[in-house]
């Protein structure tokens, strides 16, 4: 597969989830409904940028309120071009033309009255109604029938709100006052949910999509090659590192599983790795792409917004945490290639780092661009914008790379469908954040779950792994973090008085492992559905891989020094016997240890059990865990010997 070819391949996975990425609802480039998909997109884009960088038109500059309303005319009408009704191929029908024409007609109208909004309080009750409907519509599309059926409960939920017990009870206000904060105030569709869509996610679905047209997924994948693909297990080595990379500038677990696995999947299987490990292996880098430094993803500049912090306290508090948890997959991939013979790439199929670095030099040029915005020039909203318009001009110097006129428009739709789907999944959230604060319910969730933990800390944690979890289910993380950061994280912070950004982690952590565990693994299933294996095995060989997801977040809630917050010294010791104890525990799940070779099967949960000890943020526990490691991988080494003894020796 050439190189043009595979960066078409890579792009058109950015759409998530899985039931939109098979979608051929907008027909050739060149069909009426791409056309003016196009059209509205570059409109929505122009618009954007306008807003960004306050450009003026005649010396006037919208407003924030008139700007989100044309957004979610125009993206919102984009969504019923685009997304289906129900899986069907060809062009969209009269009903979702007339559905996106509503919307934004009505948009227009409200933009045109946004000023008597928000200096008079205006609103029109019977149009909001239509929005809400038109919303909920979009994100049944976008998200399914779990997320509906979550905003609705949620987003109705202050019309009985005091007729509920306990925790659950709030102030009720009647239909149209409910619809009204909905729709037209701050507490709704005007606040968090659209600011994170319209202001904060546009220009890197914007840089991603540049990047990725030009074939930055090629040359990732090329680089890891360099890198590791000549060693034991080269393939699945490859497509660890090639998948940080890749969600990191994608944002996207679903998008990352298929712009990435497509290629690797077939790699690996073909060295050897069965097709459910394969699989598997593919979900887990995937699902931590998207908290892999520099970039990120969206999830990253939620957070910042959310806690009231720059984006780089962030991108830094995710360091060791990613560097673990790739750490241990890179492990348990390399036992697998040592216990089963795997051997790394022939030599002749791994490219030269020359060539990859002369060929790739301008991604490598614009990703060190953009860090250098946004960690020392501070440019959180501008930086991607500027890296994307550097990406078209650098890929002009490479025949490989340049952006043709039909590149060009393929990448503003690709752009486009991003930017629709996810508006489809975020902004309907926008109901359920205002039922929530306008009841007053989240102060008594908070107080509930103190309450309901009696006051063990332990417990409450207990419990918002499990909403997290629950909130996780359906693969939107970024969904789940706005509910569980307004609910869960007060009383979590509250009850330990723990490191906010060390929470606000955890959360993204524990929500994002839903996407690997059954029932549900919507991750571990795409995977699995590419590389051709059982879902359910391969959900439960992702788990197994994922091992350190699951525990590395009990581990910064409690030191946060491990997300470099607070007093560092003690990553002294911490950070050393995190690096020991996670290689024991995936020594216990993959049954190789380095260094030591096979571990026999009785030996298997006790190392691990040992690991997990030497991992614990105290350095009591630590010692303990250290005495018993060297116990046992005596005597692990002891029966090694004894077995390699020849018959009486």
């Amino acid at each position: 597969m050439n190189q043009n070819k595979r960066a078409e391949t890579q792009l058109s996975g950015t759409t998530a989830p899985a039931d939109a990425l098979a979608s051929t609802r907008l027909g050739k480039l060149t069909s009426w409904q791409s056309l003016l998909f196009i059209f509205l997109s570059v409109a929505g884009i122009l618009l954007a940028i306008k807003q960004t960088f306050g450009i003026a038109i005649q010396g006037n500059i919208f407003l924030e309120v008139e700007y989100y309303w044309l957004f979610i005319g125009i993206f919102s009408a984009t969504t019923f071009l685009y997304l289906p009704a129900r899986k069907r191929s060809g062009g969209p029908p009269w009903y979702d033309l007339l559905l996106g024409a509503t919307i934004l007609a009505i948009c227009i109208y409200f933009f045109l009255n946004a000023s008597d909004m928000i200096l008079m309080g205006w609103s029109n009750i019977p149009l909001g109604i239509v929005v809400w409907v038109i919303m909920l519509e979009a994100a049944r599309r976008a998200g399914g029938i779990p997320l509906v059926i979550v905003i609705l409960v949620l987003g109705l939920y202050p019309l009985v709100a005091d007729s509920f017990p306990g925790l659950l009870r709030g102030i009720s206000y009647d239909f149209n006052s409910t619809m009204e904060s909905h729709i037209f105030r701050s507490e709704g569709m005007m606040g968090i949910t659209t600011k994170i869509v319209a202001d904060i996610i546009l220009g890197f679905l914007v840089f991603a999509g540049v990047l990725l047209a030009t074939g930055a997924g090629d040359f990732f994948i090329d680089l890891a090659n360099c890198m590791l693909g000549k060693y034991r297990g080269g393939p699945a080595k490859v497509s660890v590192i090639a998948s940080a990379f890749f969600g990191s500038l994608s944002g996207s677990v679903f998008s990352n599983v298929v712009g990435t696995g497509s290629i690797t999947i077939k790699t690996m299987k073909k060295s050897g790795y069965p097709a459910h490990y394969a699989g598997a292996i593919e979900a887990c880098a995937s699902t931590g792409g998207v908290l892999m430094p520099p970039v990120m993803g969206a999830i990253a500049f939620v957070m910042a917004v959310t806690i009231g912090v720059e984006y780089r306290v962030i991108m830094i508090a995710a360091i060791i945490p990613s560097f673990l948890f790739y750490l241990g997959l890179l492990l348990q991939v390399d036992g697998y290639a040592a216990k089963t013979g795997l051997k790394g790439m022939p030599e002749e199929e791994i490219p030269s780092i020359w060539d990859v670095l002369k060929r790739g030099w301008p991604y490598l040029t614009v990703l060190i661009f953009l860090v250098w915005g946004l960690l020392f020039m501070r440019w959180e909203y501008i930086a991607p914008w500027y890296a994307a318009l550097l990406m078209i001009g650098l890929s002009f110097l490479n025949r490989n790379t340049w952006m043709s006129p039909r590149k060009f428009f393929n990448t503003v739709r690709q752009i486009g469908e991003l930017i629709a789907q996810t508006s489809a999944l975020i902004l309907p959230i926008a109901f359920v954040v205002s039922g929530m604060t306008i009841t007053g319910v989240t102060g008594s969730v908070t107080s509930g779950l103190l309450s309901l933990g009696g006051g063990n800390m332990f417990l409450v944690i207990g419990l918002g792994i499990i909403a997290c979890y629950v909130m996780g289910m359906a693969g939107l993380m970024i969904v789940a973090y706005i509910f569980l950061s307004v609910t869960l994280a007060p009383a979590i912070i509250q009850i330990g008085d723990l490191n906010q950004v060390a929470v606000h982690l955890f959360i993204v952590y524990y929500a994002m492992l839903a996407g690997i565990t059954p029932p549900v693994a919507a991750v571990a299933f795409l995977g699995a559905s590419i590389a051709g294996a059982g879902p359910l095995k391969t959900a439960v060989t992702a788990m197994r891989l994922g091992i350190v997801i699951y525990f590395v977040p009990l581990f910064f809630i409690f030191q946060p020094a491990l997300v470099l917050q607070g007093n560092l010294w003690p990553l002294i010791h911490l950070l050393p016997s995190c690096i020991v104890g996670i290689a024991l525990i995936c020594a216990g799940s993959e049954g190789y240890l380095m260094g030591v070779g096979k571990i026999p099967r009785w030996a298997r949960l006790p190392i691990a059990i040992i690991g997990f000890a030497l991992s614990y943020p105290s350095l009591k526990v630590t010692l303990v865990g250290l005495i018993a490691a060297v116990a046992i991988i005596a005597i692990i080494l002891r029966q090694h010997k004894h077995a390699s003894k020849p018959v009486g020796a």
